[in-house]
């Protein structure tokens, strides 16, 4: 059967720039379910134009961007305010790689509401990015990683290209500041290997030798599950803490997955994913361990 966007070229295209909205809004929001919302509103916006409005747009890709960023932006406005009612730590909403997707084909091929990911959004760099102000992060995002043109970015913000140029500057001194010299990838992946096997063995020892001193674990269970409602601070609480998880739950098993572009590790049980642990490295030890376990976070992972 023809569906509508093959019968009709112009929602085929528009249709087509589906995917690199999302990527623009997820990174805007850390969340991609709000990222899927922000593009469908976008899409309502655009239909609800007569036709001889949208034959007047040039670029609808350039249209359908600047409307879902200023939608981005008004709901990190208001995100501040959900945040404060959110039972425990919020951490961003954690995505697979595109070739791990669950039911993604063989091929990896990219549908149009997948997101993709590379090494520039690890979950460290959504973190820094949620520190910022909706100005900023929007600023900066647009220009330095979509590269929209400074006067682009200042229609959406609402402010001239000169104070946009200055938001981006600041967020990417943020950015530099907060990422330290990155291991290699396979030096990354080798450590959360290790973690892993700590972690089996309930070596508490192996895991002291892989975290930092100064390492820091946060939990975000949304009250939806039980979690640690603050940080874990000091690689003996976070080993120790560990250590009791594997002495006290059965059943759960933590798999070698791609975490936002980064080697992570993916919790089962009873054949559905319950967490998700993303970490950052430096000087060759663990620093941030970041374990989403909301249920509502977990969507992407328990499809197919």
């Amino acid at each position: 059967m023809t569906d509508q966007s093959e019968r009709d070229p112009a929602i085929a295209t528009v249709l087509s720039h589906r995917r690199q909205l999302t990527n623009v809004a997820y990174r805007l929001l850390g969340s991609l379910a709000d990222a899927e919302d922000a593009v469908q509103e976008a899409l309502i916006r655009w239909y609800a134009l007569t036709p001889a409005d949208r034959d007047a747009i040039e670029s609808p890709a350039a249209w359908l961007t600047t409307v879902t960023s200023r939608i981005c932006l008004d709901q990190l406005g208001s995100a501040r305010a959900r945040r404060e009612r959110y039972v425990g730590e919020w951490i961003p909403e954690p995505v697979p790689d595109r070739t791990e997707w669950p039911g993604a084909p063989g091929d990896a091929a990219d549908p149009a509401d997948r997101i993709t990911l590379d090494e520039s959004i690890d979950m460290a760099f959504l973190v820094v990015l949620d520190s910022m102000s909706p100005a900023e992060r929007v600023a900066f995002l647009l220009h330095d990683v979509f590269r929209y043109p400074f006067a682009e970015v200042a229609e959406i913000v609402g402010r001239t290209p000169a104070a946009c140029r200055q938001l981006a500057s600041t967020a990417r001194r943020r950015v530099r500041d907060a990422r330290p010299v990155q291991p290699p990838p396979a030096r990354r992946a080798e450590l959360v290997r290790e973690f892993k096997r700590a972690w089996e063995a309930k070596d508490v020892n192996a895991l002291l030798g892989l975290l930092d001193p100064d390492a820091v674990a946060v939990a975000d269970g949304g009250g939806r599950v039980p979690a640690a409602l603050e940080p874990r601070a000091g690689a003996e609480a976070i080993a120790s803490s560990f250590v009791e998880l594997a002495n006290r739950v059965t059943g759960l098993v933590f798999e070698e997955h791609t975490v936002n572009g980064q080697p992570g590790l993916v919790g089962v049980q009873d054949g559905a994913t319950v967490a998700v642990l993303a970490f950052d490295v430096a000087d060759d030890r663990i620093t941030r361990i970041w374990a989403v376990r909301n249920p509502d976070k977990l969507r992407p992972w328990n499809v197919g």
